[in-house]
């Protein structure tokens, strides 16, 4: 965290002072007013300058943008980060030479790492933000393939007359499962488990 304690004749002084130093804007940093100074008679005798000390805001997605670029780094497949965000909604779209490394088999390396990256986004975020991770497209390509798995799974349970249980997954693919199934009347869905192991059981409904 970095901060400093700057000096001027007013506060206002003081604070642009320790902006400039800080080399950030009064938006971003925390001010903190030590003295308010005094004036001192004719501005001179018995004058004291204002101090203050002003800390500079920890950036939650800047936090989140350098856990990533460590962690695949340290996978030896290092990322360009582009950041889209919308709302309380943060997007981060990765690039990179060696992408496949992060996205792992069905998307189980991305989705853990967006796990770990919404923890260290919400650490240090004054409102709770929902990260969604993506790489080459994978989100759009899994929606076509988590619809497609959840039509044939309804029918396999309309079929068979007993529940069908998906294999662990994030909320959002969830989401997709229940809503790819909200309209077909011979199944029902739920969500079931504790995250981060919470999963889709597709019930057939069955006529009285």
């Amino acid at each position: 965290m970095k901060q400093v304690t700057a000096t001027g004749q007013t506060v206002e002084e003081a604070v642009v002072s320790a902006l400039a130093q800080l080399n950030t804007t009064k938006d971003r940093a925390e001010v903190n007013v030590i003295d308010e100074g005094k004036k001192g008679i004719f501005g001179i005798f018995g004058s004291r300058p204002a101090v203050v000390k002003v800390t500079l805001k920890i950036d939650p997605i800047d936090e989140a943008k350098k856990f990533i670029q460590e962690v695949s780094r340290s996978m030896g497949a290092p990322v360009e980060i582009d950041v889209k965000r919308e709302g309380k909604q943060v997007n981060l779209v990765l690039s990179g030479e060696k992408i496949a490394l992060l996205i792992g088999k069905r998307g189980q390396t991305l989705n853990s790492l967006q796990y770990l990256t919404q923890l260290v986004i919400n650490r240090n975020s004054e409102q709770f933000l929902t990260v969604v991770l993506d790489a080459e497209n994978y989100r759009n390509r899994r929606s076509d393939t988590l619809i497609q798995l959840a039509n044939r799974l309804a029918l396999k349970a309309v079929k068979t007359g007993k529940d069908v249980a998906l294999e662990p997954m994030p909320s959002y693919e969830r989401k997709i499962i229940h809503s790819a199934l909200s309209e077909n009347n011979r199944v029902k869905t739920l969500s079931d488990g504790t995250e981060p192991h919470r999963f889709v059981v597709i019930s057939p409904i069955k006529n009285k």
